[in-house]
């Protein structure tokens, strides 16, 4: 990653951390992509489909103001991170691939991300309520940076793996 503008500095480092996360699942076995290590019950895999669902919700449903059919779908009835039974590895990585390509093209469509904010009709129902893209990255940024943390500590309990 260059250092170039604040903008494709941002993109840099998203792309980081999602390559992070998918790093962080190599070698793992499906029992333990499925399985938590944790008391909170999330696993490796209900993370990532987390991530794939933040995502969507942030900059497909918030920013671009798209309907979504199930905006939430990453959460059972009780709020709790899921991947529903008979949804394969494969097909969780594969969605969490494809949102990130879906969200840097929305990224790199708009002309000045600087003054750029969210459309209504989506997740946001007002202009008060609608935030400004760059607020957008910068959450989702911290929301990898913190779950890549997590996935850290559920890899070394796993099998002893640590580093990035």
């Amino acid at each position: 990653m260059s250092v170039a503008g604040a903008w494709e500095l941002m993109g840099g480092h998203l792309d980081y951390y999602r390559g992070a996360v998918l790093r962080k699942l190599e070698g793992l076995s499906e029992a333990e992509l499925r399985g938590s290590r944790v008391p909170s019950g999330w696993s490796p895999l209900t993370l990532v489909r987390h991530l794939t669902y933040m995502e969507r919700r942030w900059l497909v449903w918030g920013f671009e103001g798209e309907q979504v059919s199930d905006p939430w779908g990453d959460q059972d009835a009780s709020g709790e991170w899921y991947v529903p039974e008979g949804v394969g590895v494969e097909e969780v990585l594969a969605a969490f691939r494809e949102q990130a390509e879906r969200s840097r093209r929305i990224v790199a469509a708009v002309l000045d991300p600087s003054l750029a904010r969210a459309r209504l009709g989506g997740r946001f129902g007002s202009e008060g309520e609608a935030p400004a893209l760059s607020w957008i990255l910068f959450h989702v940024l911290q929301e990898y940076a913190r779950h890549v943390g997590q996935l850290d500590v559920s890899r070394e309990l796993a099998d002893g793996a640590t580093g990035e």
